[in-house]
This record gives C-alpha cells, structure tokens and sequence, in this order.
C-alpha cells in the first residue's frame, strides 16, 4: 500500500486560545511523518475531487477521518479538561495579598472626667494587607503589613492623631504531617499523570477510529463490488433469456419453457436493488467518518474508492506470542491503567502521611513604630508635628521589636478519616491491578479472534478461487451443452447461480482478509504505526 505522510491538524482550539493571549492553554494534535522523507498529503476533502467524484484510497480516508471526524474531536478534549486540571493543582503555591481597610466612628457618653471629654468621639482607621505564599516543603510563609490612624477629642492624648505601624514576618513549617517536596506537590504528580493517562485515552480513540474508519471503506468496497457481481450476473441471465426469447419466436421452445429464464431476471433485478440499498448505507457512513457530509458541494457526489480488494504479494501471518508482547507493550489501554497505579501509590503515600500526628513548628518577627501630632498637655496645643513617615521610620530602626515561637502538636486519639482515606487508596490500587488483568485477558482475546479471522480468511480466499475457477467452467460447460440441447435451460440458471455465489464468497474473503489485517493491527496497537501517525 503506497502511504501518504501528512501533517494534519485534530483539534481546532486555536481559536479558543486566542482569548487567553498570556499563555497557551489549548494544544491542537498533529499528525506527523516519522520519516524525514515524509510527502505532505492534501488536508482538504476538495483536493480529493476527481471528474465529479470524490475518489479516495484507503489512506486518503484515514487522513481525513483524523481531520474531520467530529467524534475524534470531542474525543480529544478530553486532554484540554486534564491540562486546566493540572493548572488547577499548581493553585496551591499561587502567593495571594489580602488588603483590608476599617474605618470606624465611635462616639459615646463619659461617667468621668478622665475620659478627657463629656462626649467622648474616636475615629480609628484600620488597614492592613498581607501576602502568603506556601513553598514546596509545605512552609506558609507570610509577611502582614499592618498600620492605623486613630483620631479622639480627648483632652488626656498625647499623640492626637496617633498613627501606628507594624510589620511581621511569620513561617510555619509541618514537621510530620504534610511535611516534604512530595506531599506538598503530590496533587500535581497525579495532575500531571491524569493529562498522561487521558493522552493515552485520545491515543486509544484514534487507534479505535482508524479501525472503524478501515472497515468503513472496506464496506463500501464490498458493496460496491457485490453490486458489480450481481449486474455481471444480470447480463448472463439477460442473455439466457433473451436466448429463450430467439427460440420461442422460432418454435424451438414452448412458451412455459421461458419462465424459468424470466424469473432469474426478476431474482437478479431485485437483488441489485438491495445491493444498491445497502451500498448507499455503507457510503453514507463512509462520508461521516471523513466528513464528507459536513458540506453540501460534496455530500452528494458519487464515492471512487481505489483501493484494491485483491491481497498484494503474499498473505500475512502472525504468531501470537510475540504479537501479544507488542500488544501489552503498545496498547494504551494498559498504558492508561498503569498510570492509575502509579497515582494509587502517591495516594498511598499521601494517606499514610495523613496517619501521622500534625506537630509544626512556627516562629515570627515583628517591628513597630508610632507617629503622630505631639500635644503638650499643659496647654492642649500641639508642639510637635509627626505623621506615617514617622512611624514607618521606626519601623526600620527596629526599636521595638516583637518575636517568638509556637510549636503545635495535635495527637487525635483515632484519625478515622485518613484511615478511610488509606483503605480507598489501598482498594483503588487493587481495583488498578485488576483492571490490568482484565484488560490484558480482553487484548489477548480480541488478537486471537483477531489472528483467527485472519487465518480463517486466508483459507476461505484459497477455497473462493478453486469455487469460483470450477463454477466458471461449470457455466461454461453447462451453457455448451444447453446450445447442443443436451440439458435444459435449469442447469444454466443454476450454474449462473453458482459462478455469482462463488463471486460473492471470494469477494466477502478478500474484505474479510483486510479487515482481518486491520484488527491484528489494531489489537496491537500498531494501527497508528502503520499508516505511519504520530500523536503530539
């Protein structure tokens, strides 16, 4: 089979990504040439119209079945969805400022003198911001900005207004529980596998769509072939019964003697006409899988499939214990469930840390300062001048400073959640291996079928042609004695009948041999490799 290499792509997203023009969220697929000497194959179902059909080989369906199919697009987004479930995870170590300001008036009566005034009025204004970030050895750290203007006519302040500061650096850090680089970035290791493992999911969807996409064209090859058998069959028992009508016409035959040969007409008209039926069938879904019916130019137009029924050279074979080891190497379903096991582990690992005690050990360090308008309380009036340059300039003079520790031990008696959370992950993990199992008995049962149907096809293909090769010459004989008058017009009906059966059977062994081929191929995962696909 001559292969065209092509660069096509699966995904149009491009469009999407435009709306986030700081990175790039959305990733198309490609199919690329594995080799260097790769031609570039036409993209577009117009460059595939000839003389007012569409006319495709086998391979020209693949390409456009990878870049038309809307099933395969659809399957592929599930690859973004995993992609912004990885952005998600990275969440944890986004830094965050929270900003706040309080301003507030409070105004009260005064039971006594020293209160400065009859109707006491404060107004305090608050405001603070803060920035936290947690670093990947499970470290919080934060730095809190905090300052506040406090504004009161009472006669006894001495700074009036009065603006304080602080500043506080503080670091927390696990020293069991939810400690180390593995725990803090385990979501984003299993993150990362999901968009693996969902790649490997798209993977699986192209190797199941390339074999679907196969028989497809081999379906509307043999329909298109057994319509041919049946219209080659209609001009034999045409020319049967356009013999019967000569010899009727001389008297040589009796007009009962004609029936038999008009009737195999009739049979063979209505069989044609179910064989259109059901070519149309087969070429409707054809045109959906390359999407063909996407556009109503072409949707029409008659389908010229050229690939060749007929096997090329030799006949495959194929021996079980090595393609079964490419199977298990290859198939993605494995690959898949192997990822889950590898994400059952980190949550083993995650969940076994849940089991610990949660002893952490913090510390902080903290700097303030005061400014404002100084009041001399003899005379009420202010003798000095200050404001929030001031007290920032004590700020850095670290004249008052504040620091200190805390370590935090919380033992619980029983930790049912994370024991709970340790047995889902211990049950997933074997949920996992079984899995694998079972999709291993699965692939190695649909490559023995799939090598018995080859080998059965094979055989068939050798037993159509000595069928076909003796019923033509049945014919051939049958018809001779018929024009001599040995036998009756009976025996060359059936003997039409038989050559037609015999078309057919070598017809459905040859399709049954391709598909056969196609789902050895598929069963594995050497569909892609084939038709020489890369993924990316």
């Amino acid at each position: 089979m001559t292969k065209t290499f092509t660069t096509i792509c699966l995904l149009a997203a491009a469009a999407a990504a435009q709306s986030f023009p700081t990175r790039q969220y959305f990733h198309d697929f490609f199919l690329r040439p594995q080799s260097s000497q790769a031609i570039a194959g036409p993209q577009s179902l117009e460059d595939y119209i000839s003389g007012g059909k569409l006319r495709l080989s086998l391979n020209n369906a693949i390409v456009l079945t990878l870049a038309n199919n809307t099933d395969l697009r659809i399957s592929g987004l599930q690859v973004e969805t995993a992609r912004f479930g990885l952005l998600k995870s990275e969440a944890v170590f986004d830094p965050a400022i929270l900003t706040s300001f309080t301003p507030a008036r409070n105004t009260s009566p005064t039971a006594s003198t020293l209160a400065g005034a009859s109707t006491l009025s404060t107004l305090n204004q608050n405001y603070q911001s803060q920035y936290t970030q947690l670093f990947g050895t499970g470290t919080l750290y934060s730095v809190t900005m905090a300052a506040s203007k406090s504004t009161t006519n009472s006669s006894f302040a001495t700074l009036n207004p009065s603006i304080s500061s602080g500043l506080t650096v503080s670091l927390t850090q696990p020293l069991l529980r939810g400690r180390g680089w593995f725990l803090t970035h385990a979501p984003m290791i299993v993150a990362q596998r999901n968009v693996t493992q969902s790649e490997e999911a798209f993977g699986a969807s192209v190797n199941d769509m390339l074999l679907t996409a196969t028989n497809d064209y081999w379906a509307v090859v043999q329909a298109q072939k057994s319509l041919a058998v049946l219209q080659e069959s209609l001009k034999l028992a045409q020319a049967s019964y356009d013999h019967d009508k000569r010899s009727l016409e001389l008297g040589a035959i009796s007009q009962l003697d004609i029936y038999r040969s008009e009737a195999q007409v009739a049979l063979v008209k209505l069989q044609i006409v179910q064989a259109e039926f059901q070519l149309k069938q087969a070429q409707t879904e054809l045109r959906r899988m390359v999407g063909a019916d996407l556009k109503a130019s072409i949707a029409g137009l008659e389908l010229e499939l050229t690939e060749p029924a007929e096997p090329a050279g030799d006949l495959e074979a194929v021996d079980l214990g090595p393609a079964l080891a490419k199977a298990f190497q290859k198939r993605s379903e494995l690959k898949s469930v192997r990822i889950d096991q590898e994400n059952a582990e980190t949550n083993i690992r995650v969940a076994t840390n849940g089991l610990k005690p949660n002893l952490s050990l913090g510390g902080f360090y903290s700097t303030n300062g005061i400014g404002g308008n100084t009041i001399d309380p003899t005379t009420g009036l202010v003798s000095a001048s200050g404001g929030l340059l001031d007290s920032f300039g004590e700020l850095g003079s670290l004249n008052y400073p504040s620091y200190g520790m805390t370590l935090t031990l919380q033992l619980p008696l029983r930790n049912r959640s994370a024991e709970a959370d340790l047995g889902n992950a211990l049950v997933v993990k074997k949920r996992s291996l079984y899995t694998e199992r079972q999709r291993q008995q699965s692939i190695q049962q649909e490559l023995k079928n799939a090598i018995d149907n080859l080998e059965q096809s094979k055989l068939s293909i050798a037993a159509a042609k000595v069928s076909r090769e003796l019923a033509q010459k049945n014919l051939e004989a049958e018809q001779r004695k018929y024009e001599l008058g040995v036998d009756t017009i009976f025996f060359v009906l059936d003997a039409q009948n038989q050559l037609s059966q015999a078309e057919q059977s070598l017809v459905q062994a040859e399709i049954g041999y391709q598909r056969a081929l196609a789902g050895v191929d598929h069963a594995t995962g050497e569909l892609l490799e084939k038709y020489q696909v890369v993924v990316k």
